[in-house]
């Protein structure tokens, strides 16, 4: 994968994100706050208690990192999915863990 075939897809990720995120804030039926800002290819969430969740794209290596209260995280492509480095979990799958945790609440981000 080129620089830059791989800088179209991370684009497309963080803008799926951005979208599950505000499509989460916006149900009627969920109580959670999440704020969300992008500066280039970062993307932070950030939640009532202040914790926060930074999603950017470490071009270097062709991978998406993730950085929450529970630790940090490395995604790569496979096939049609972005999976964790060391557990193979997906990356939406993981995000909605990692924002459950932080919010306190149960957090489902789907992709787009």
């Amino acid at each position: 994968m080129t620089e830059s075939e791989f800088l179209a897809l991370a684009e497309a990720v963080l803008a799926q994100i951005e979208a599950a995120v505000e499509a989460v804030v916006d149900n009627s039926d969920s109580d959670v706050d999440i704020d969300c800002e992008r500066t280039g290819n970062v993307l932070t969430l950030e939640f009532d208690d202040d914790s926060k969740i930074i999603i950017n794209v470490q071009t270097p290596m062709s991978e998406i990192w993730i950085a929450a209260r529970s630790g940090g995280f490395h995604f790569r492509l496979k096939g049609d999915k972005w999976r964790d480095t060391r557990d193979d979990s997906e990356l939406f799958e993981a995000l909605s863990r990692f924002a459950s945790q932080q919010a306190g609440e149960t957090v489902t981000f789907q992709a787009g």
